[in-house]
């Protein structure tokens, strides 16, 4: 069974998150996609995130009629710092040895691999799908294969979907009092007006 997995602060989940599960899920042909909010990631320690109850139940709205997408609360039921390597791991052992895996990040995300907690093992655990960011650059294979071994066999690089749609920004529009509605699924825009989130600078 191939999984993907798409981990992130999904604060808020948007239309760029559904685009890039979607195209990855047909491209490789998987089963499935997991969408995977993550409590608090240590590469944005410095950065303030909504609470995790909110971020899941946006989640949860946003895959509501998608058979293919699921959530997973893994990472924020186990709490304490979020390292990609452990999270493979757990899931695999959750899965079973049939389960191949599919991690999703972006091109940004794939250049800085050589920084994350043990990514030669992590390579080992799971295939990375990389995929496209407006104003990134398509990550240096050559470079990346001599800082982590074995990498370029286990990557696929995406050029598409490319979309130019930012949570950082959906917040902002949401402060200033702008629309969102075509960023983030119609239930997703209500929930954050409900909740009267990012309201506050």
């Amino acid at each position: 069974m191939n999984i993907g997995v798409l981990g992130g602060t999904f604060d808020p989940i948007h239309i760029g998150h559904l685009a890039v599960a979607e195209e990855v899920r047909v491209r490789l042909s998987l089963e499935e996609v997991l969408f995977m909010p993550a409590p608090h990631p240590w590469l944005k320690a410095d950065s303030p995130i909504s609470p995790a109850e909110h971020r899941l139940a946006m989640v949860r709205l946003a895959l509501s009629g998608k058979p293919y997408f699921k959530l997973s609360a893994m990472e924020i039921e186990r709490g304490g710092p979020t390292y990609t390597v452990d999270t493979i791991r757990e899931l695999k052992a959750r899965l079973g040895a049939s389960a191949e895996l599919f991690f999703i990040l972006g091109w940004d995300n794939l250049a800085e691999l050589p920084r994350w907690r043990q990514p030669a093992r992590l390579i080992r655990l799971c295939c990375l799908v990389a995929v496209s960011r407006p104003g990134y650059r398509r990550p240096d294979l050559k470079d990346l294969e001599a800082r982590v071994p074995g990498l370029s066999r286990r990557v696929t690089l995406l050029d598409k979907p490319e979309v130019d749609v930012s949570a950082s920004d959906i917040r902002g529009r949401v402060f200033q009092g702008l629309p969102i509605s075509h960023l983030v699924p119609e239930p997703v825009a209500e929930y954050i007006k409900q909740h009267r989130l990012y309201l506050r600078d």
